[in-house]
């Protein structure tokens, strides 16, 4: 957690998410570490856990614009891009802007759409603009997608691509609340009622310097080695179909970084790397099986790489 003043903000967000997200500190902590990283959140876990409210009270807590895409079968690429009318008063073509331009851009249920509507999103995330009928526009700053997914075994989904998978920096879930969480729960009616309520601790202009100043983390030539063999480890472990790409390793490293940063540390430590390693592997990694890595996969993976 944060423990210098300049990174009290920081503090007062996790500690009004946790009030929101009950027993879920861990979680919020990663999505937080996530946009300190300039990257994509996907949420997956069943139905009804929190994920849509996590997405809302992360936009509030940061005073970000916020938009949310309910997706579905029968969406097109225009319903989150936006589409060209014409304006029969100026005798011309208008661009009225899709859901896409915010902030932080909810896709609730991404995997509902189809893989061409997903595709919409691609350029958006990875270069903050997006291309429609050859004229180019950027996105507002900062811009986060953060997008939930029900399991693929419930129907009607369609899995994710993986140049799709690739440009979510984290993924997460959530889980069933533990005993006490759920009764806190129970006796006070929800937490989706609160979010109306819950007052913006930044700005878009006070959150750019604490994403700065993540990135400035200092990360040691003997973390990087360690690092390294870690994503080198993947790549020759004969479980694993594909290991991690540069672009998976440059992630580790970012969200290390964060994580590092909301501990009012200024350097990167190993436990730094392994506390973010299964929220940027997971997805990334898929065993001969077919199935995707597990935590005791990550777990594993971790104690066969030593520190020296």
């Amino acid at each position: 957690m944060p423990t210098s003043s300049r990174q009290s903000p920081l503090t007062e967000v996790l500690a009004a998410a946790d009030a929101v997200i009950l027993g879920k500190s861990a979680q919020t902590r990663l999505a937080l570490c996530c946009l300190l990283a300039r990257g994509h959140l996907l949420i997956e876990d069943l139905p009804g856990v929190g994920k849509t409210t996590l997405a809302h009270t992360m936009a509030r807590l940061l005073g970000l614009q916020f938009s949310r895409i309910q997706f579905t079968s029968d969406m097109l690429p225009a319903d989150i891009l936006g589409v060209s009318i014409f304006d029969r008063e100026h005798g011309n073509f208008r661009f009225l802007p899709g859901p896409v331009f915010c902030q932080v851009l909810l896709a609730d249920e991404i995997n509902r759409a189809t893989p061409k509507t997903q595709s919409a999103l691609l350029e958006a995330m990875e270069e903050g603009q997006v291309t429609t009928e050859g004229e180019t526009r950027p996105l507002p700053e900062p811009f986060f997608v953060i997008a939930t997914q029900n399991p693929s075994s419930q129907i009607g989904t369609f899995p994710l691509p993986e140049s799709q998978l690739d440009r979510f920096l984290l993924r997460i879930e959530l889980g069933y609340p533990d005993h006490d969480a759920e009764r806190l729960l129970l006796e006070s009616g929800g937490r989706r009622q609160q979010l109306p309520a819950l007052a913006a601790r930044l700005g878009a202009q006070d959150f750019a310097p604490f994403q700065q100043q993540a990135a400035a983390i200092h990360a040691s030539p003997a973390l990087l080695d360690y690092l390294q063999r870690l994503v080198e480890a993947t790549r020759h472990e004969p479980r694993f179909i594909h290991g991690l790409s540069p672009r998976a390793a440059l992630s580790l490293l970012a969200a290390a970084r964060a994580w590092a940063f909301t501990a009012g540390r200024k350097m990167v430590l190993p436990e730094d790397v392994q506390a973010v390693l299964p929220a940027v592997a997971r997805h990334r990694l898929h065993l001969v099986s077919g199935n995707h890595a597990d935590a005791e996969d990550i777990r594993a993976l971790i104690r066969s790489v030593g520190l020296a």
